[in-house]
């Protein structure tokens, strides 16, 4: 059984029928209908079973498989909220203040080589935070840890600092004075409105007490912002290991993002 609502299943095959129309798809000359097509794609983001074996049980074949999969990530992805809406939306919604997470999702094994800072060649989608594979994702959530926007995917050797630098921090420090950003300490120098914890002291000092009264005060605010990512991941498991191109995390991110927005309804 599928644990998920008919009005979801409606959802995304309301978004299949549009793109079909955009296109220009003829009546009857598709393997499968908007309604089976999203129970497809579904399927795949609840469980994430063998792609082939999937494609047969619905009766298509595995390129089919892979073209009708990708067609679902494309139309939900292309919904999610973006940067600007998101920091836009915030304040009408009485936020106190956001929170920034990344996290590495595991993918297959990529070759493709870069040079490292100290000019060394290394695995581009290595990580080593997580000494596997993957691909980068920064999110941002409210305070209560629901995710409000998801990033593009940077390769996995990419720092979460360096990562949101590119993707999120330029749109965000604008608003830090309304809605101040807090963080984790692998954001250390993210700049002002950026609240990390205090880097801790050289020499085996022991910090002051009014650093450790801060400290405690910001991982109590913050704790609740790293549910963000397991509320898309626990619940979509396709997320836990890709098998599809590490270039395809952010918008796969993205999509399972839409479900969850739909499915709490926001």
């Amino acid at each position: 059984m599928l644990d998920v609502s008919r009005e979801l299943i409606r959802f995304v095959a309301g978004l299949l029928r549009a793109e079909r129309k955009a296109c220009g798809t003829r009546t009857g000359t598709r393997a499968l209908t908007c309604w089976v097509q999203a129970l497809f794609v579904i399927v795949w983001f609840r469980d994430k079973p063998n792609i082939t074996r999937h494609g047969a049980a619905f009766g298509i074949s595995q390129s089919t498989a892979y073209r009708y999969l990708h067609e679902g990530i494309d139309v939900l992805a292309a919904r999610a909220p973006g940067l600007h809406q998101a920091l836009h939306d915030a304040p009408a919604g009485g936020l106190s203040h956001l929170e920034l997470d990344g996290k590495i999702f595991a993918t297959d094994r990529c070759r493709i080589k870069t040079p490292s800072v100290k000019g060394e060649m290394i695995d581009a989608w290595y990580s080593g935070k997580t000494n596997d594979f993957g691909g980068n994702v920064q999110a941002l959530c409210d305070p209560s840890g629901f995710p409000i926007f998801t990033s593009d995917v940077e390769p996995g050797h990419i720092h979460d600092l360096e990562a949101a630098r590119v993707h999120v921090l330029p749109a965000v420090y604008p608003h830090t004075g309304e809605l101040p950003v807090l963080a984790d300490s692998g954001y250390q120098g993210a700049g002002h409105g950026v609240i990390v914890p205090f880097a801790p002291p050289t020499g085996g000092n022991i910090p002051t007490l009014d650093n450790r009264c801060r400290d405690r005060l910001q991982r109590f605010l913050r704790c609740r912002g790293e549910r963000g990512f397991a509320l898309l991941t626990e619940r979509w498991t396709a997320l836990k290991h890709t098998t599809l191109s590490p270039s395809r995390i952010g918008d796969l991110v993205r999509a399972a993002h839409v479900l969850t927005l739909f499915e709490h309804r926001r």
